[in-house]
């Protein structure tokens, strides 16, 4: 959440941050509730001043046994008026909130302005991709051929965007989830293993809710969510806290199920594992103090490009505009991964920068030694990597001309073999 105030004070940068964000906002209509907001402030000040006042006066009235009758009356009445200028605080206060509640985060000066993914920016790019004698397949047809993914299945069990894993693609995904834990802990995070179920105020927090509310899976009652992602069970454990400055950076990673209702995607990547309403993803969170929070990032993002190098994997980074940014991100790279069946390069990790836009919705600060306010932290997160397109590309890039698919020297540990076959 933006600190509106601050925004209002530095109006003209705060338009061409929101014009910058192809972001539609009533710029007016918020600076007429902080006016009104100040104004009635201003006067339940002055009021309550006076209120003080007339006590001390009560007080001395009434240690001189004097009649105070009429200062009592006077005290009661200015009571009751500061009552009704506080509620009238709070109910602009709650429009506020529910105003600042939508509006997404302010873009770092280092991201591109644009519209959409058409403008984003590459930085770089790692490895070659792989060059076959034969025509490559797609995932979706060697998981049949291999019988290692049942699409049909998980349609008979689930619906559309639902599969099964069996056999070498069930340990494929079990190989790439311990792979990915072992790597982020050896990298310094600490592994969590999070509830994936979570409350409302936890989905407002990290900025799923109001906004994204039609993208999440909802249990009726108790009124519950299924996680999209490990950032917002994992970002929320030190919701409402002051952290030591000690203990600050906290890296955290965490493997879970995602789930997501992928709504406005209808008849995108239909067909394979690239976009599933439940996947499985090992996730990066960072808090950082605010000085250090794009050091981190850079950090945070070549954790992730280490998996997709140690599995042999191209890719290229992109840098995204201001216009393809997620609602809650002041800067984010998008890891793509070369996939042969599409003879493109598809995301497989983001990496972004909150600033304190997650920390404000959570209220999650530091306080500094020999300082007496506390600071907002800087919320970090990444994805390390998502499994089921991390298979897919596996899948596709290590595929043989006999249909077979050699496993990456990373995994034959936990897989126990060389080849699939």
């Amino acid at each position: 959440m933006l600190d509106i105030r601050y925004a209002i004070e530095n109006l003209e940068l705060f338009k061409l941050a929101m014009n910058n964000r192809r972001y539609d906002l009533n710029i007016d209509e918020l600076i007429d509730i902080e006016a009104k907001r100040r104004l009635i402030l201003k006067e339940a000040e002055e009021l309550k001043n006076k209120r003080n006042i007339v006590s001390e006066e009560v007080a001395k009235l009434k240690k001189q046994k004097k009649d105070s009758a009429e200062l009592i009356s006077e005290m009661k009445t200015v009571s009751d008026k500061i009552k009704a200028l506080d509620e009238y605080i709070r109910t602009l206060d709650e429009k506020l909130n529910a105003i600042a509640m939508n509006i997404p985060n302010i873009p770092h000066e280092s991201v591109p302005v644009g519209d959409n993914e058409e403008h984003n920016v590459e930085v770089r790019r790692w490895g070659e991709p792989p060059v076959f004698d034969f025509t490559p397949a797609d995932h979706y047809d060697l998981g049949r051929t291999l019988d290692i993914i049942d699409f049909d299945r998980g349609a008979k069990l689930s619906g559309a965007r639902f599969a099964v894993m069996k056999g070498a693609g069930a340990k494929l995904e079990r190989a790439l989830m311990n792979f990915m834990l072992n790597h982020n802990v050896q990298r310094g995070y600490k592994e969590i293993f999070p509830p994936i179920i979570v409350n409302r105020q936890t989905m407002t927090g990290t900025g799923q809710l109001p906004k994204f509310e039609e993208e999440l899976f909802r249990v009726a009652d108790p009124e519950l969510y299924l996680i999209p992602t490990a950032e917002v069970p994992v970002t929320n454990l030190h919701r409402d806290e002051i952290i030591k400055e000690e203990d600050i950076p906290i890296y955290y990673t965490a493997y879970t199920p995602c789930f997501r209702r992928e709504a406005g995607s209808y008849g995108k990547d239909t067909k394979g594992l690239i976009r599933q309403h439940q996947f499985n993803k090992v996730e990066l969170v960072k808090f950082t103090k605010p000085e250090d929070s794009y050091d981190e990032l850079e950090k945070l993002t070549a954790d992730a490009e280490d998996i997709l190098q140690q599995l042999g994997l191209a890719y290229r980074v992109m840098l995204l505009c201001t216009g393809d940014m997620g609602f809650s991100s002041a800067k984010t790279y998008d890891l793509e991964v070369w996939l042969p069946g599409q003879n493109k390069y598809r995301e497989i990790s983001s990496c972004s920068n909150f600033e304190d836009f997650q920390a404000r919705r959570m209220g999650i600060r530091f306080k500094r030694q020999g300082k007496k306010k506390n600071e907002y932290v800087h919320t970090l997160n990444g994805s390390g990597l998502a499994i089921g397109r991390t298979a897919v590309a596996i899948i596709e890039n290590y595929q043989q001309k006999d249909g077979s698919i050699r496993v990456p020297e990373v995994l034959q540990h936990y897989m126990g073999a060389d080849i699939i076959k």
